[in-house]
C-alpha cells in the first residue's frame, strides 16, 4: 500500500499526520495552503512568456552561483546519460531574476520558504525522540539563516520528435535537499515509486501542493524519512502540451552537518557533478 497522505494546512491534526506520511512514503498532499491556484497560474503564463522569447539566453545560469536560466537538455539524473526533456531558471535569495518577473517570483520564493519553515517544525515535533536527538541542530535551526533555498521554474515543452531511447521528461531520481514544496503543474506527469518498484502518479489538482523528503533529510535522519524516488513522464499523444512546474528545495545553512563528516555543502557540491549541472 502506498497511501500518500492528503492533509490540510490548517487542520491541528496535519503536523502528527504529516511526519507520519513523510516517513511512510517519503511524499505528502496539503490543500488549504496559503498559495492559490490563480496565483500560480499568473506565474506559469508569466514564466511561459520568458521561456518562449530569445530573452531568456541573456540569463544564462552562472556555474559557480548556479542561479539564472538553463536550456533544454541541461541535467541528467544521478546515474543516468540521458538528459530531460526540460528547460529550467533558477531562483536563489541573492540571485538574478529578470526585472517584469521579480517581484511576483520574489514573493513566490518568501512564502514557499516559509511553508517549507512550517513543515519542518512539524517533524522536528512529531519525530521519534531517537531521531531528533541523533540530529547536529533542530532540523527548523538548519533553515535559519540559509541563501541555499532554490526556487526552480521548469518548463517541460511539447514533444516536437520522438525523444531518444530513455529520454523522458525528468528520469527518476531523489531530490538533493531537505524538504522540496512542489505547487501543482500545469499538467500531470509527476509519479512515485513505492519500495516494491511500483509507481504511483501523485495527486496535482489546482491547489495542491506535493511535498517530499530530499536526500538530506534522509541522510540527517538516518533513513527515517526516506527520499522517495519520483519522475516526470512524457506526455500521451493526445495531450501533448506544455507542462509547468514550480517546486521549491529547502536548502540548510552550507555549514550544518548531515552526518558525521559530511555537510550540506558537500554533499549539495558531489551532487550537482553528478547530475551534470557543476563541473
Amino acid at each position: 500500500m502506498f497511501d500518500i497522505a492528503t492533509l490540510s494546512y490548517t487542520d491541528p491534526a496535519s503536523p502528527a499526520d504529516f511526519a507520519r506520511s513523510l516517513h511512510e512514503t517519503g511524499f505528502a498532499v496539503l490543500t488549504d495552503h496559503p498559495i492559490g491556484p490563480d496565483r500560480i497560474a499568473s506565474a506559469y503564463a508569466a514564466w511561459g512568456a520568458f521561456f518562449n522569447s530569445e530573452a531568456k539566453h541573456d540569463w544564462a545560469a552562472n556555474p559557480e552561483q548556479q542561479d539564472g536560466y538553463f536550456p533544454f537538455k541541461s541535467e541528467n539524473a544521478k546515474d543516468n546519460a540521458v538528459k530531460d526533456l526540460k528547460e529550467f531558471y533558477h531562483v536563489y535569495p541573492k540571485g538574478r531574476v529578470p526585472p517584469e518577473l521579480e517581484a511576483q517570483t520574489r514573493a513566490l520564493h518568501a512564502d514557499l520558504v516559509a511553508v517549507g519553515a512550517t513543515l519542518l517544525s512539524w517533524l522536528q515535533a512529531h519525530s521519534p525522540a531517537s531521531v531528533t536527538a541523533a540530529l547536529s541542530e533542530p532540523l527548523t535551526d538548519m533553515l535559519r539563516g540559509s541563501n541555499s533555498n532554490l526556487l526552480r521554474i521548469l518548463h517541460y515543452p511539447p514533444l516536437e520528435e520522438a525523444p531518444e531511447p530513455g529520454a523522458v521528461r525528468a528520469a527518476a531520481h531523489g531530490d538533493i535537499n531537505l524538504v522540496t514544496c512542489l505547487l501543482a503543474g500545469s499538467e500531470s506527469g509527476l509519479e512515485a515509486r513505492d519500495t516494491s518498484g511500483a509507481w504511483h502518479a501523485v495527486p496535482c489538482d489546482p491547489g495542491m501542493m506535493a511535498i517530499n523528503a530530499g536526500d538530506m533529510l534522509e541522510m540527517a535522519t538516518g533513513g527515517y524519512y526516506p527520499a522517495t524516488v519520483h519522475k516526470v513522464v512524457n506526455p500521451p499523444a493526445a495531450r501533448n502540451v506544455a507542462r509547468f512546474s514550480m517546486p521549491m528545495f529547502l536548502h540548510p545553512r552550507p555549514d550544518v552537518v548531515l552526518k558525521p563528516g559530511t555537510t550540506a555543502d558537500d554533499f549539495l557540491t558531489q551532487r550537482l557533478r553528478e547530475i551534470g549541472l557543476k563541473a
